[in-house]
């Protein structure tokens, strides 16, 4: 396992022939394990990253990054601030959970609600992603999935 931590990034856990991914980092492990769990009771099998260093991970070899996010495969991460960074991630059809704006304060469980970093959200946005990609979609994602920055 610290080997695996030295990298960066790497399979927190698996499911058999994942179906899709879901990224996190420190906190927000917590809510992809719960998702994958519930995905999971649904039939969709989903993988869940660890991502504590994204500096790192960004400078391991491409078949390492592949093998843990496989580029094929429909992404999701959750971040409990900024969603840009994470975008390189999970791509154009991915979906990233996060925090767009900046300077609300309370505590965390309130703001994880406030913004939807929910278990709830989560397994509804990979339930999307993954019906989108076995439908080979190209149509957007509405609104209540990503919400428009206006």
């Amino acid at each position: 396992m610290v080997e695996s931590i030295r990298k960066g990034g790497y399979i927190l856990s698996e499911a058999d022939n994942p179906q899709a991914v879901i990224v996190a980092t420190g906190s927000e492990l917590e809510i992809a394990m719960k998702a994958q769990k519930v995905l999971a009771e649904d039939g969709i099998a989903a993988r869940v990253v660890s991502m504590p260093c994204t500096n790192v991970f960004d400078r391991q070899p491409p078949a390492y990054q592949e093998k843990v996010i496989p580029f094929n495969t429909p992404a999701l991460a959750i971040e409990a601030a900024h969603p840009d960074f994470w975008r390189k991630y999970v791509g154009r059809h991915g979906v990233v959970l996060g925090m767009p704006t900046f300077g609300e304060s309370a505590p965390a469980p309130r703001l994880y609600e406030h913004f939807g970093l929910t278990v709830e959200r989560v397994v509804t946005n990979v339930r999307t992603i993954v019906h989108r990609a076995a439908s080979k979609s190209t149509e957007p994602l509405p609104d209540t999935v990503v919400p428009s920055a206006n």
